[in-house]
């Protein structure tokens, strides 16, 4: 029973060997559901799932590293940002690694690790704010929305090797998306933006994320302690951005 049960789920008769690792592997796919719930049929990752997540990995002394893995559409802008500002604030080595897609507010969740990669074949969407079918008629709405895309263009920037006006540029583009602005960055060319830091798979993030261990470990003697120069936050660089 137990091996029918396998085949059905698994596809497969035999479970995988469940191996104890001091690698988290985070998984974000989908669309991110952030305040508002999304239809059934929509594959999503909530949130409200991914922080207590994050808060446990940063209180388990077990946990070394973190691995993020992104096949994502996008979905909530404050949901994600959340989600990037919890992770360039652990205190443990992190790398993220694209696959398939890591578009929209995908973008600002890939950067926050302390190393990304993304794979040869996988894209990224970079696009400005969009609020669909809502028809923005008073000024306070579109400065809301101007503020908005400023904290996710000063994040980037602040966490990756392209600078502000050139991620502008990027989002603003024409003519690279159908009837619409914004630009398709597949594996290599996201890597000469300078959004990624390095195309490559799995056995690449793995690799670095050990050596990064392996580095923390050093600096703090038993790898417990915070770094000594922890990465600017999103409240970091809004503070900066209205001084």
């Amino acid at each position: 029973m137990a091996a029918l049960k396998n085949l059905k789920q698994l596809g497969q008769t035999n479970n995988i060997p469940q191996v104890d690792s001091d690698i988290h592997a985070l998984t974000i796919v989908g669309q991110i559901e952030g305040h508002a719930v999304l239809p059934p049929k929509n594959k999503t990752t909530k949130y409200e799932h991914l922080i207590p997540q994050l808060i446990a990995i940063e209180q388990n002394p077990k946990i070394k590293g973190v691995l993020v893995v992104l096949n994502t559409v996008g979905g909530d802008i404050e949901a994600g940002l959340a989600i990037s500002e919890m992770l360039t604030s652990l205190s443990k080595p992190t790398v993220s690694l694209v696959l398939g897609g890591g578009h929209s507010i995908g973008v600002p969740i890939a950067v926050s690790a302390d190393h990304s990669f993304i794979a040869e074949t996988a894209t990224m969407i970079v696009h400005p704010i969009r609020l669909t079918g809502m028809v923005i008629g008073v000024p306070q709405t579109y400065d809301y929305l101007d503020k908005m895309q400023e904290r996710i263009v000063r994040f980037v920037s602040k966490h990756s090797n392209i600078q502000e006006q050139r991620f502008k540029d990027i989002m603003f583009e024409t003519g690279e998306l159908v009837r619409d602005v914004g630009t398709v960055l597949i594996g290599e060319d996201a890597v000469k933006e300078g959004i990624i830091k390095e195309v490559g798979g799995l056995g690449h993030a793995i690799s670095k994320l050990r050596s990064l261990i392996d580095q923390n470990q050093v600096e703090n003697g038993n790898g417990n302690g915070r770094e000594s120069a922890p990465r600017q936050s999103v409240i970091q660089a809004l503070e900066e951005g209205d001084n």
